[in-house]
């Protein structure tokens, strides 16, 4: 240990001796550092030709920083880097990633480094030098001293190199919330803010987790506090177990939750709430209120097999309900990683990596909540277990990695891989690194990040495609929530609208059954008994089933590009006061419900069967066409055997994880389906005075 010690603090004497002589330079206009680059005997200034002008800067403050030339940053780089990648045409932006890497991996070391407006600097400008690389596509200098500002690929791609800044997975969705106010490009006043609102964050947590708190109980498993709320009498946390309530204390370590009752000026012995464990946690939104009434979203629902009753704890606030919303996204953070350790089985410095992804996480909610209004900020998205159960094929993220988890269990050894500088730093490197866990050994630290210079992991294009799904997904949830409208009496006029061919279509049949009129009667009986007594009812069926295929494929060709029918319905006559008053209970609210989700099937139906989502409807037309030819050349006593094994061992043991699987993909492909429009029109003739 004392070994480690004396090299660290080397290491931040070094970086410091640099990064000192950079601050004192004329950097804050990258062309006085570019024509200091050309006066510079030494060579170790000197720029290649390869690179842009704001890429030579960089790499010159990189070289600086490495105590190395940039000749010499350059022949590594050659010497390291696959031939794919030194001969691309991205040579330029592959050996700045290079070097801004082995730089990262460096100044991190130094404690603080997030507070150092030198790194703050640095960190930004290699987004900006990212942007553009090459001397064939340089901006000009003044234009990068004028502007400043970054866009998504450059951050998304030197942020999550530095974890604490951001991860791979929820990148993107933190480039959203801090240019929100930017149009889409982050400034470096922006940027410094939430650099200085993680540093605050670290420093608390640090704090916190150094405290006497709960010191006791988090001994034996070396738990670090994350979050702390109750303290302030303005604003307790409410327990509710049954009909009791308290208000007391309510901590969040990165295993368990904690619970201390308040009593009159201390805190009673903490209750624990496990995170961890496998215990069947269920943790979600809640509804509260006085005398068990059910009036206020305000709480979050604990329960496991070990409670003999659920918890319910209450965060109370003026208006909103994004105090319990945050609580509620770290939870599930913790409790989402611990699923994924033991789903996959991670053990040792792995499973601390993975913990470590988790913590990072809500560090930076923390930080962003400082700088951004609440209201705004949607936590899951920001949080990266929590992002993966919602996005479309997150399941498919997690597994990727996992597997990369897993082979770099299997090349730790491989010093050469990992010291490269062709990875990105770990997210256990950097919490070591800021004091948060204990230093890790020789062979932990060769653990490595998930940027590699030059190339799209596998990761990456995973969170790639889930992206492009979730985007079709949100584009389809605006056509549902652009269809939903309000009222029991509206929601039945669309119902009846939508389901009028069925409607027809039952009066006919039972026109018929009713013999109104005889000799029709009489033919569609004959007709029937005729089908039914020749056994071709299945042959009935093929030919319906290719009939609404073919339909579709018809109805597709033909309104390509055209927007579709939309179904058009009277709005019922307004209701007097009594109605209204009468509409307002329960019974009638929760029918609403159903009748409107009702009207969201239908909607999507009718979507469809016009063809309307193309991929869908590929999807629908294929599964129709198997279905007819299943039904042609298969028994029936067959496919009725196949059916009653599907349903029967649906839940068995060998296939409950490829059931769990295709549920989700099939829900994931509902949700994708945009819902058909309609419009609403009023019949004023028969309008109620």
């Amino acid at each position: 240990m004392a070994m480690m010690s004396k090299t660290r603090d080397l290491i931040e004497g070094i970086v410091r001796e640099k990064s000192f002589k950079w601050a004192i330079s004329r950097r804050t206009s990258f062309e006085d550092e570019y024509e200091e680059m050309g006066r510079s005997p030494s060579g170790r200034r000197k720029w290649i030709s390869d690179l842009s002008s704001v890429a030579n800067v960089i790499v010159g403050r990189c070289s600086q920083i490495l105590d190395v030339t940039m000749d010499e940053l350059q022949q590594n780089f050659n010497s390291v880097a696959s031939e794919n990648i030194k001969s691309s045409s991205n040579y330029a932006r592959n050996f700045l990633e290079y070097c801004c890497f082995r730089t990262l991996a460096l100044s991190t070391q130094v404690a603080g480094h997030l507070s150092d407006k030198t790194f703050r600097r640095l960190t930004f400008d290699m987004m900006l030098a990212w942007e553009a690389p090459s001397a064939a596509s340089q901006p000009t200098l003044k234009q990068v001293d004028k502007e400043r500002t970054v866009g998504l690929e450059a951050f998304s791609r030197i942020a999550p190199a530095i974890p604490t800044i951001a991860d791979v997975i929820t990148c993107f969705n933190i480039f959203d919330v801090l240019t929100a106010s930017t149009e889409g490009r982050l400034t470096f006043a922006v940027y410094e803010k939430y650099l200085a609102a993680l540093d605050r964050s670290i420093k608390k947590m640090k704090t916190q987790s150094e405290s006497s708190l709960l010191s006791s109980l988090r001994l034996q498993r070396g738990e670090r506090i994350l979050e702390l709320d109750g303290t302030l009498t303005t604003q307790p946390v409410l327990e509710h177990i049954g009909i009791s309530t308290w208000p007391g204390r309510l901590i969040l370590t990165d295993h368990a939750l904690y619970f201390e009752e308040l009593r009159l000026a201390t805190f009673d012995k903490a209750k624990v709430y496990e995170l961890a464990d496998d215990l069947k946690q269920v943790i979600k939104p809640e509804l509260t209120g006085p005398l068990g009434s059910r009036l206020y979203d305000k709480a979050v629902m604990y329960k496991s097999i070990s409670l003999s009753e659920p918890v319910i704890m209450e965060f109370p606030e003026l208006s909103g309900h994004s105090r319990r919303d945050y609580w509620l996204a770290i939870m599930r953070e913790v409790l989402y990683a611990h699923r994924f350790i033991r789903k996959y089985e991670i053990e040792g410095v792995e499973k601390e990596e993975t913990l470590s992804k988790a913590v990072l996480g809500i560090l930076r909610i923390q930080a962003i909540q400082e700088i951004v209004p609440s209201m705004h900020v949607k936590h899951a998205a920001l949080l990266m277990f929590n992002l993966c159960d919602q996005l479309p094929g997150g399941d498919v993220i997690l597994e990727t990695f996992a597997n990369m988890i897993d082979s770099r269990r299997l090349d730790r050894t491989n010093k050469s891989t990992s010291g490269s500088g062709m990875y990105s730093i770990s997210a256990l490197r950097i919490l070591s690194n800021l004091g948060l866990v204990s230093q890790v050994s020789t062979d932990d630290k060769l653990l490595v990040g998930e940027i590699v210079v030059g190339e799209m992991t596998s990761l990456e294009r995973a969170i790639n495609e889930s992206r492009n799904s979730y985007k079709q997904l949100e584009q389809a949830q605006a056509t549902v929530d652009g269809v939903k409208v309000d009222g029991l009496d509206t929601n039945l006029a669309v119902m009846k609208e939508l389901l009028q061919p069925i409607i027809q279509l039952g009066n006919f049949l039972i026109s018929m059954a009713s013999w109104d009129e005889p000799i029709k009667s009489l033919v569609f009986c004959s007709l029937s008994c005729f089908i039914i007594y020749r056994g071709w009812l299945t042959h009935f069926l093929v030919l319906l089933l290719l009939f609404v295929a073919i339909f579709m494929l018809l109805t597709r060709i033909s309104n390509q590009g055209r927007p579709i029918h939309q179904v058009k319905v009277k709005v019922p006559p307004v209701m007097n006061k009594m109605e209204q008053l009468l509409a307002v209970q329960n019974a009638i609210s929760k029918t609403e419900e159903l009748v409107q989700d009702g009207n969201v099937i239908l909607l999507k139906l009718r979507s469809l069967l016009l063809a309307f989502p193309s991929q869908a409807t590929d999807r629908v037309i294929l599964v129709l066409l198997l279905m007819a030819l299943a039904l042609a050349f298969l028994p029936i006593k067959l496919l009725v055997l196949m059916t009653f094994l599907e349903i029967f061992t649906r839940n068995s043991p060998p296939r409950r994880a490829s059931t769990e699987k295709c549920t989700r993909r099939l829900r994931e492909w509902w949700f994708s389906i945009p819902a058909a429009p309609f419009v609403l029109e009023k019949d004023e003739d028969k309008k109620k005075k």
